[in-house]
């Protein structure tokens, strides 16, 4: 990518995440080699991102999302960097997806049965809460039962939404930062889709997206768009019909 194009000359997607300034990388001393490929060249020791390039992976990345929506499939997101925690808390509420912001917990993926404890449990002192079941408590109980409830909804709130089961895919910004995650991804063959910077090991994910992961507008476009997909392919699949029970009366 000729940075000294004109609009005209570039794609309208090129033209957008050149003014989310996606095209800045990482400076050369911290390049993974599986990078280099994606690459224009360097500014200042700085390398720069042949945005033509990661407009294909792009389009590899929102096909794929596109697909998991139309079966239905669940697509969690995963947020460490401080800087994305905001857009991608909004952007899967918005779609009503599953997301996990901060820290990730070791083990999420790969001892699912006992995150999944820790979710039921959350939701479960949720409901209590909502429908006044708790009321039978001293208040004493009830403001340790609030304090618990607030430390669960930080840690697995945004986990509600998985249900059961593990998801069928993750969306990563940051694949270097969230590496344990990736890595149990792997473990339990889930299919990963990821912003990644130029310190990034891009073999290690099905569907990198070469790019800058730090900048919020940067993370705030390519979350959209994955978003976006995801939300395209939700239309098109079929909607589900809950089965009737026919009920036989006693004669």
């Amino acid at each position: 990518m000729n940075t000294t194009e004109t609009k005209n000359e570039r794609s309208e997607v090129v033209d957008r995440m050149f003014g989310a300034g996606a095209h800045f990388g990482l400076p050369k001393a911290r390049r993974h080699p599986s990078v280099k490929k994606y690459l224009y060249g360097l500014k200042q020791k700085t390398d720069i991102f042949d945005l033509e390039k990661t407009e294909l992976l792009l389009n590899q990345a929102k096909a794929f999302a596109k697909k998991l929506g139309s079966e239905r499939k669940k697509l969690l997101f995963i947020a460490g960097k401080p800087e994305s925690h905001r857009i991608v808390k909004n952007v899967a509420e918005r779609i009503n997806a599953p997301y996990c912001i901060g820290r990730w917990i070791g083990g999420s993926l790969t001892n699912f049965a006992e995150i999944k404890k820790r979710v039921n449990k959350l939701k479960k002192l949720t409901e209590d809460k909502e429908s006044g079941s708790l009321a039978k408590y001293t208040k004493l109980e009830r403001l340790y039962i609030d304090r618990e409830i607030e430390k669960l909804q930080k840690m697995y709130g945004g986990l509600l939404g998985l249900g059961d089961k593990l998801p069928e895919a993750l969306f990563v910004v940051d694949s270097r930062r969230e590496a344990i995650a990736v890595e149990e991804a792997h473990v339990k063959k889930i299919p990963v889709i990821s912003l990644a910077n130029s310190d990034c090991d891009v073999s290690m994910v099905e569907y990198p997206i070469v790019a800058n992961d730090s900048a919020r507008k940067s993370i705030e476009y390519f979350v959209n768009e994955i978003a976006e997909a995801y939300e395209e392919g939700l239309s098109t699949a079929p909607v589900l019909v809950t089965p009737k029970t026919s009920i036989t009366g006693s004669r």
